[in-house]
């Protein structure tokens, strides 16, 4: 296969609800949202949290002007706290292209982020990029680039989250978080964007203990994972979105049952890179 047909995800954050350091968290990351994914020479990056200020580091250290797509799950302030410090975007040459699904009425993404770049939220701040927004509605396939294709799709989270599949060279990459697994509507939703897929990765931050007492807060647990990846057929299956609570340990008594479950199983952690 010639390197223009490889994907190669990168997780830069891969906690839920709020970062996390500390030494509880130091192996799998305390960083919220933030995954890199690599279609040749495209870039794209799914969810702008905490994860998104090291990668944009990491982008500022190249000579070339940065091009790039952003792709947001949704705007709950875990997916979006880190674009006010992604450097690439106040640096001119650059060119940015944000995308979300338009869930609430007159709610466009420029609003989103202008408001969460004003005051007294944020000191008022210019994109010396060149930033473009694009809305789109659930259901819509996008085309970022003529050899990539995003199939989108509406998923079960407090005022709506939006699931990607991922298609480039042959492979697919399915991001699937915010989302319960309770509704049969949805689950035909999740299935259709893993079919197959090369990686699946979902949102797991509850335990099953703990499903029912928060029944409604959108999200789900590795265990319905599991059963979505085998039912839809996924190949690889990784485990994302984890609950800031969840130690180190924690993740590894995880990971050990995962594997035991489904062979290769992956837990993300930060800095973790996937070639497909």
């Amino acid at each position: 296969m010639s390197t223009q047909s490889v994907v190669s995800v990168r997780f830069w954050g891969v906690r839920g609800t709020i970062c996390s350091p500390g030494i509880d968290t130091v192996r799998y990351g305390g960083n919220t949202s933030c995954v890199e994914v690599r279609c040749g020479e495209h870039m794209i990056i799914l969810d702008a949290g905490t994860g998104i200020r090291s990668l944009g580091n990491k982008l500022m250290n190249t000579t070339a002007a940065i091009d790039v797509d952003i792709f947001f799950s949704h705007c709950h302030i875990d997916h979006i706290q880190g674009l006010p410090y992604f450097a690439p975007a106040f640096a001119h040459g650059n060119r940015l292209r944000l995308w979300a699904a338009n869930l609430q009425p007159m709610c466009r993404l420029e609003d989103v982020v202008r408001t969460l770049m004003s005051p007294p939220l944020f000191p008022a701040a210019v994109f010396k990029a060149n930033m473009q927004y694009r809305d789109f509605k659930a259901g819509e396939v996008l085309r970022p680039r003529s050899d990539v294709s995003m199939h989108t799709a509406l998923l079960d989270h407090p005022d709506g989250a939006i699931g990607y599949r991922i298609e480039y060279g042959g492979r697919s990459v399915a991001y699937i978080t915010d989302t319960e697994a309770r509704h049969d509507g949805y689950i035909r939703n999740i299935l259709s964007l893993a079919r197959n897929a090369d990686l699946m990765i979902f949102d797991c931050t509850y335990s099953e203990g703990e499903l029912s007492a928060r029944a409604g807060w959108g999200h789900s647990t590795w265990q319905q994972g599991l059963r979505l990846a085998d039912s839809a057929g996924a190949k690889l299956f990784c485990l994302f979105h984890h609950d800031p609570d969840r130690s180190d340990l924690t993740l590894d008594s995880y990971a050990n049952a995962v594997a035991a479950a489904r062979a290769g199983t992956i837990v993300a952690r930060e800095g973790l890179v996937i070639d497909l």
